[in-house]
């Protein structure tokens, strides 16, 4: 099951998801895979080199893919078997299509359609020799003992006869290299061996003369013995044909273990095969899937930490199983196909929320855990100083500082200015580096926010980013956008803006002193999410 925080993560967001799923696996047992939604930001990546724990795994999209699929594991066939045998293989693995590979690496693929065509409109008798036919497939489709000669060559030359003259015709039509099915008469066996046939198929089980062998041996003929009549004989020996004179090798339908199964099901419906090899990243071959396995298809499970808009959340949420959210924000847009285990409470941070549940399932948090919900604590709190920080906030601070052996002061310091290291960031990257998306009305509006404790820091970047948020609002199809410049040590913000109206929502919203055309003063707001957010839509449902 994937733990999972919004897109354009923050420090809360990814320490949460990685506590909360040890937390799951410790109470459950079960394994829960910590992740992220996008690409983790200076403060984000100091907290986790500090604390020595690895990133979580990149999730671009939560949609069902090949890998979340029943995928038969039928194992790859090698080019050199007889049509027999992988018609066999076919029935008893109850597939139609095989995949032809060489140790992982896929060749073609043979189907049963392609066995039942060649064996209906298989008339040249030269074929086994074409198709460098193995005496061993032979042997094999004929249930046969070699006699006399090599069981690992092959058929190079000559055709498939059966001698069913007397000894003068057969001399008319045995030529060098031919394959000769015949029964247990000495001269016809003696005369093949003499007109250099390159093969004798002894049927019924014939006894075969000790000067037959000897001969066969001086001219270098092979001598096949098998049970089967001369008809059934004559009828099954196109069965040792190799599978790489009839299967397919080029413009094969591939899948991989990560392709979205919507994606595929448009190809696999333009095409007759019932089977379909899949691939993994290394292009190895691993199994076959049908149309029939999008029935059995898994949705990927998934737990929300820190958000609860579908805005917010990692692409394809709606394709997936949303077993839970814990979250502190107000309630958004995601909607569920039945009941879930939602946990939301006003707290300054989720890793609050995931340090009670610790304590209310009696898990010890260990060392590393508890660092890592610390910082996520005083990121999302400011260092206590956010008006969504409450008494709780402040009391699991002190706990997990305790735990973690760290100055949670000092700690803070470190990690907001690694965070605020923006001075070779993009006005993009700064703009994106912790932004969300939000739904109001009939209206889509982003709010992005920068905190520093470099009042000079913002300044120098304010002037790049006000020249780009326009950009920003079309590219990103929004109605209006908001950037925050937080200064943390004087607990006010300026704010940039633009959008239709977005000045007079400023003006309704904080009446707060204008600082330029597109910007304004806002004393004390330092909460995006308790401070600004209530009070922009506030001033739109006016």
């Amino acid at each position: 099951m994937l733990v999972i925080g919004h897109k354009n993560p923050d420090t809360d967001s990814i320490c949460a998801a990685i506590a909360y799923s040890r937390l799951k696996s410790k109470v459950t047992g079960d394994i829960y895979l910590d992740c992220r939604a996008g690409h983790l930001n200076e403060e984000t990546q100091y907290v986790l080199d500090k604390l020595g724990v690895e990133e979580p795994a990149y999730i671009k999209d939560v949609r069902t893919q090949v890998r979340d699929m029943e995928i038969k594991m039928v194992a790859g066939v090698s080019r050199d078997i007889s049509m027999k045998a992988a018609w066999k293989i076919m029935r008893d693995e109850d597939v139609v299509t095989l995949a032809v590979t060489q140790g992982k690496a896929l060749e073609g693929v043979i189907t049963m359609g392609d066995i039942v065509e060649s064996y209906m409109d298989l008339y040249d008798s030269k074929m086994l020799s074409m198709a460098k036919t193995s005496y061993q497939n032979v042997v094999d489709s004929l249930a046969g003992t070699m006699i006399v000669g090599e069981i690992d060559d092959c058929i190079e030359k000559g055709k498939v006869l059966i001698a069913a003259g007397n000894p003068e015709e057969i001399e008319k039509y045995v030529e060098p290299g031919d394959v000769v099915i015949l029964g247990n008469r000495y001269e016809s066996q003696l005369c093949a061996i003499e007109m250099n046939a390159g093969c004798l198929i002894v049927c019924e089980g014939s006894s075969i003369a000790s000067t037959i062998k000897k001969q066969a041996e001086e001219h270098g003929c092979k001598i096949i013995s098998t049970p089967h009549d001369t008809f059934t004989a004559a009828r099954l020996i196109n069965q040792s044909l190799p599978i790489s004179y009839f299967m397919k090798e080029k413009n094969l339908v591939t899948f991989r273990m990560n392709d979205y199964i919507e994606d595929i099901q448009a190809v696999m419906a333009k095409e007759h095969h019932r089977y379909f090899p899949v691939l993994d990243d290394n292009d190895r071959y691993v199994g076959m899937i049908s149309r029939r396995n999008f029935l059995g298809a898994r949705k990927k499970r998934v737990i929300l930490v820190d958000h609860n808009e579908k805005s917010q959340a990692v692409n394809g949420i709606e394709n997936a199983e949303i077993m839970e959210i814990i979250d502190h924000h107000r309630l958004g847009t995601i909607e569920t196909m039945g009941p879930v285990f939602f946990r939301n409470q006003p707290l300054g941070s989720t890793s609050t929320i995931v340090y009670l549940m610790y304590q209310e399932y009696n898990v010890e948090i260990d060392k590393n855990t508890a660092g890592l919900l610390l910082a996520a604590i005083v990121s999302d709190t400011l260092l206590y100083r956010s008006p969504t920080c409450t008494e709780v906030d402040r009391k699991a601070g002190a706990a997990l500082a305790e735990i973690s052996g760290i100055d949670p002061e000092k700690f803070a310091m470190e990690m907001f200015r690694a965070g605020s290291n923006l001075g070779s960031k993009t006005a993009d990257e700064i703009i994106h580096q912790d932004f969300k998306r939000f739904s109001v009305n009939d209206m889509t509006i982003g709010i992005g926010q920068i905190s520093s404790m470099d009042a000079e820091e913002l300044k120098e970047i304010e002037k790049r980013v006000a020249e780009e948020l326009e950009n920003q609002r079309v590219d990103n199809k929004l109605d209006m956008i908001f950037i925050l410049f937080t200064d943390i040590l004087s607990e006010s913000s300026e704010v940039f803006f633009t959008g239709k109206d977005a000045d007079v929502t400023i003006e309704n919203a904080f009446n707060g002193k204008k600082t330029g055309e597109n910007s304004a003063l806002l004393p004390g707001v330092v909460s995006r999410k308790k401070q600004f957010l209530p009070a922009v839509v506030s001033a739109l449902q006016q």
